[in-house]
């Protein structure tokens, strides 16, 4: 069986983004060897130098990450007021579940989601 354990997103400018993530996620968990991570839930999101990453996203869709709150709209004002691009003002997917689309500095693609219980499988 498999678990995601990490997320990384690598930068030409991770200081930028340790930066932004802080504002976002609160005071790191590890800064180590040039890497920065906070851990949430069972998995650990991380930030680091990577040589073939250079300048903004440019297929900012392709991998999204999901950060679960009971309130998208307030922590998506939040996260505005600290220098989130807008992509997608929270809206409604059903009646308890809502999304918010927001970039960060490098043009990275985040989703403030409502905590969703994924079914047990069969």
């Amino acid at each position: 069986m498999l678990k995601l354990s990490n997320v990384m997103i690598g930068s030409d400018n991770p200081r930028r983004l340790v930066e932004f993530y802080t504002r976002v996620l609160g005071e790191p968990s590890m800064t180590e060897s040039g890497y920065t991570g906070w851990m949430l839930g069972g998995c650990f999101f991380s930030i680091g130098e990577h040589s073939e990453v250079h300048g903004q996203n440019s297929t900012p869709g392709r991998l999204i990450f999901f950060l679960d709150t009971e309130d998208v709209k307030g922590e998506f004002d939040r996260l505005k007021g600290v220098g989130a691009t807008v992509i997608k003002e929270p809206y409604d997917m059903g009646e308890q579940f809502s999304l918010a689309t927001l970039a960060d500095p490098d043009g990275n693609y985040f989703q403030l989601a409502t905590p969703y219980e994924v079914p047990a499988q069969a």
